[in-house]
């Protein structure tokens, strides 16, 4: 995966951007607007193994029911008891494993550097998988502007941002999260979202010639814990 590629630039921006989009509620605006297709065409033009997880990404889609895929969205993210996936950076990194943690107050500080807001009208938390997806889009969106416009100043400094976020934040919390979901929903949509996050997150680390994930986060809950026994951090 090519980093100064304009056309693999924009198509990795777009994969983080379709990608964030997986996990919202899910909602007919998902095939209304073609996100798989547009997700299927922007991996093609990066490889062959992106292209092969859009495509296992959208089949997942069609092939349940919206009430099936709200049940799932439910089970993993919200509840009602102990919530199974929990898709907010702090709980994962925070030693109190809790909302609005350490965690959260340094990724808003990344945000406030890139100059991203959540909207008014986004109804999580800021550390929210989803956000934090959007933000990489943002911040690798930028880069390729600038990069079209020969900004170096404005370039680098996308790039630094990049770095940090994917160096001190998203990549610590997101393979176990991930894994997580293939445990949780083996054959399901979000196996198949977890199993792109996997590659995603590691690709752009690479990119930025940033090592491998060592080591793993664990998750908070009971049920998390037993899910996780035992299985290696994705690389």
């Amino acid at each position: 995966m090519a980093d100064g590629n304009d056309e693999k630039g924009s198509a990795r921006a777009d994969l983080c951007r379709f990608l964030a989009a997986c996990y919202y509620q899910p909602g007919s605006e998902f095939s209304e607007e073609g996100v798989f297709d547009s997700m299927l065409a922007a991996a093609s033009r990066i490889d062959l193994d992106f292209a092969t997880r859009a495509r296992r990404l959208g089949e997942a889609f069609s092939a349940e029911e919206h009430d099936g895929l709200l049940l799932d969205y439910t089970r993993l993210f919200l509840g009602p008891a102990e919530v199974i996936a929990q898709p907010y950076g702090s709980v994962w990194l925070s030693a109190e494993e809790s909302l609005m943690g350490d965690a959260s107050m340094a990724v808003l500080q990344l945000y406030e550097e890139g100059g991203f807001e959540i909207a008014e009208d986004f109804r999580e938390l800021p550390d929210h998988i989803a956000a934090e997806l959007e933000f990489l889009y943002l911040l690798i969106f930028r880069e390729n502007q600038a990069r079209r416009a020969g900004e170096p100043g404005a370039l680098n400094a996308a790039a630094k941002l990049r770095k940090r976020f994917l160096g001190e934040h998203l990549a610590w919390w997101t393979p176990m999260f991930a894994k997580l979901l293939g445990r949780a929903n083996p054959l399901g949509f979000y196996a198949a979202a977890g199993a792109f996050l996997a590659a995603l997150i590691p690709a752009e680390r690479a990119l930025l010639r940033l090592p491998p994930v060592s080591r793993a986060v664990r998750p908070s809950v009971t049920e998390a814990n037993e899910l996780c026994d035992g299985c290696p951090i994705a690389q």
